[in-house]
């Protein structure tokens, strides 16, 4: 892994959104797939998981039984027609998902791969492949490719549920989006580095419908920079994270958009930690950052973990 070249591939998100959304425009990615898909299960680790678990939840929320599940779990769901198989890998070669599509290819269940790799071994045995179009990431880190997993997975949703979505038109807007926070970082970066640079590591948190963008961001923290962090759900803060304040110099980047956002801000005023906003403003906050677009829920999904990777990155550099 290589910090300046992660650095690149963060600058080249914009371009890459356009080309991901040029491409929507002209097919839909999952044409292949069968009539009759009554169950969804999607595979995978880290990154690949975090959005697979964001996109299950809100296919549930629209009717369909989807379940993400950790491709080393010992057990997932059985092989069934009607079940359709998402194993989700960038490389198409995470180990624990390679060894969990055994269960499944050549059976009952459809399975469509989702990769950045046509002819990766994900690939092989697979009934459909869905490329995710996000280019080389020759930093060595997931970024782009989250990115991409994320809109690809909310085109499965769009046709699995025939909710009416203008998926390029929300691309597109996310392209934007990037490229505001990229163009104006030396307004936000500096500060937000300075805020967020405590002792005791970086807590992400946010909304359960946009945990991914919190897992994502921790794990950029850790990944390259390699210091502590961890993601906590905004509800569920008040239940696991509070206790933190108490005892350490906590820092935390908030991405707003839960009705239980208040109640863990009681806590940061009375104890006196730091937290850093994305996206929207929450009273004694210590900033705030603001993108075009941030009043859409869909666009900070594919855009707001930027924050963290550019923090992620120029820490990263630093060392």
């Amino acid at each position: 892994m290589k910090s300046e070249l992660y650095l690149t591939d963060l600058e080249s998100k914009p371009q890459a959104l356009a080309d991901l959304a040029a491409a929507l425009r002209t097919a839909d990615p999952w044409a292949g797939l069968p009539q009759g898909v009554d169950r969804v299960l999607f595979l995978g680790m880290g990154s690949s998981r975090y959005a697979a678990g964001v996109a299950a939840r809100r296919m549930r929320a629209a009717g369909v039984s989807t379940f993400a599940e950790y491709a080393s779990a010992a057990t997932a769901l059985p092989p069934a027609k009607g079940t359709l198989v998402v194993p989700i890998s960038a490389t198409g070669g995470s180990r624990e998902t390679l060894d969990a599509i055994g269960a499944y290819t050549g059976g009952p269940s459809f399975v469509a791969a989702l990769t950045n790799q046509p002819g990766s071994p994900i690939t092989r045995g697979a009934d459909l492949v869905v490329e995710m179009r996000a280019g080389e990431e020759r930093g060595g880190v997931a970024c782009r490719t989250f990115q991409h997993t994320l809109a690809l997975l909310l085109a499965l949703e769009s046709r699995l549920t025939g909710r009416a979505h203008d998926l390029p038109a929300l691309v597109e807007r996310a392209a934007e989006a990037t490229a505001d926070l990229l163009e104006r970082r030396d307004e936000w970066l500096p500060l937000t580095m300075e805020l967020l640079d405590g002792p005791h590591g970086v807590y992400t948190i946010a909304p359960a419908e946009r945990l991914s963008s919190a897992e994502q961001s921790a794990l950029m923290l850790r990944e390259g920079p390699r210091r502590p962090a961890d993601a906590c759900e905004s509800g569920d803060w008040s239940h696991v994270d509070v206790y933190l304040t108490k005892t350490l110099d906590y820092r935390a980047l908030l991405f707003p958009g839960s009705r239980y956002d208040e109640q863990a801000m009681d806590w940061v005023r009375e104890r006196g930690s730091t937290v850093v906003t994305v996206g929207g403003e929450v009273k004694d906050a210590a900033t705030a950052i603001r993108y075009v677009h941030d009043d859409d829920p869909d666009v900070a999904l594919l855009t707001e973990t930027l924050v963290a990777e550019l923090v992620a990155a120029y820490w990263w550099s630093a060392h």
